[in-house]
């Protein structure tokens, strides 16, 4: 199979269309067939819930070609669940999981072009979403939905890769005790965008949120959790009281993969603001950045710095980060069963 003539060391983390999107629609009560489009626009009424009451929410994933040449993603039926869970919240009616999986694999198996060869450093990133499309003007649940898939080839999240981040503590909550917090929807972000804004301003990379009840707890960036180290080398990851992070699948991955493949021991607590500076290494993980280190977190009072100011990824981030990744690419055997394959090596049977 040929590639597409891009540049693939060079991507950066933006949109550009692919050759096919996914598309089904939710009327009367029940999911249509669904089926691959060329037309990568959606067209609706100027009443459709989505832009009034904001029903919408969505997933991220990748697939990747594999060292041997297969095109795989990581883990999909767990971003199948999610959507799943955060649907219900918003009052959405669930994707089956079984017909989201398969979507993504008709999907990116059309789409195998795109997917950035071995050793490239880039993706493809798989985009679930689904929206209301029903016509209310009212304050009400849509009656009638629709469940697209994207896809688009992307190289790091983050510019510099594994070059680690500033963050500053933000002013603004990202989200309130027995809220949305938990859930991926579009206006969770909404909320993050004048904070990052603010941050980037000021010349950070990410804001990091603290509690909303009490502002003394850390809890995410805009668009990613918290991983920490502490000085006997075990990993910490912070947790909420109030149910108000995000569940990331990579989070799950890393804690399973540090516990079980590299024997340190994981603690999962609330982590308060106050002990940041006891860590010795810092970091954010999710779908688009994997792990990438912090280097600082700023509170416009002064700086906590991590593994000694230095401008690499520290050795336990770095253990963490390499093997997951060999896990995803195939170059680390998966003891977990989380590569999904999507298509063999060119010459090899399906």
């Amino acid at each position: 199979m040929e590639k597409q003539d891009l540049d693939w060391e060079t991507l950066g983390f933006a949109y550009q269309p692919c050759s096919y999107s996914y598309t089904c629609r939710y009327e009367d009560g029940a999911w249509g067939e669904g089926s691959l489009t060329t037309d990568h626009t959606i067209r609706v009424s100027e009443c459709a819930n989505i832009f009034h009451y904001c029903q919408e929410v969505f997933e991220g994933l990748k697939a990747y070609t594999t060292e041997d040449g297969r095109i795989v993603c990581f883990r999909p039926e767990e971003n199948a669940a999610r959507m799943v869970s955060s649907a219900t919240r918003l009052v959405m009616p669930p994707f089956p999981k079984e017909r989201f999986v398969e979507a993504v694999r008709e999907t990116v198996a059309a789409n195998a072009s795109w997917v950035p060869p071995f050793g490239s450093g880039a993706a493809l990133y798989v985009r679930p979403f689904m929206i209301g499309i029903g016509e209310t003007l009212g304050v009400r649940p849509s009656d009638a939905y629709e469940f697209r898939i994207l896809v688009t080839p992307v190289g790091p999240y983050f510019k510099g890769g594994v070059t680690p981040i500033r963050l500053v503590v933000s002013d603004y909550d990202r989200a309130a005790p027995h809220g949305t917090g938990a859930v991926k929807a579009g206006l969770n972000y909404a909320m993050s965008l004048w904070p990052y804004e603010m941050a980037h301003a000021q010349g950070f990379d990410e804001a990091l949120y603290l509690d909303a009840a009490t502002r003394t707890y850390i809890e995410e960036t805009g668009g990613a959790n918290m991983i920490l180290v502490d000085a006997e080398g075990r990993l910490v990851v912070p947790q909420s009281k109030t149910d108000s992070i995000l569940p990331s699948i990579t989070r799950r991955s890393i804690i399973r993969v540090a516990s079980e493949l590299l024997g340190l021991e994981v603690i999962e607590r609330p982590v308060a603001y106050a002990e940041l500076g006891e860590f010795a290494e810092c970091g954010l993980c999710g779908t688009a950045a994997v792990i990438v280190p912090v280097m600082s977190v700023s509170d416009y009072e002064g700086d906590i710095v991590f593994n000694g100011g230095s401008d690499e990824i520290g050795p336990v981030l770095g253990r963490l980060r390499e093997t997951l990744t060999g896990i995803q690419g195939g170059s680390i055997e998966d003891p977990f069963g989380w590569v999904f394959e999507i298509c063999p090596a060119d010459g090899e049977e399906a």
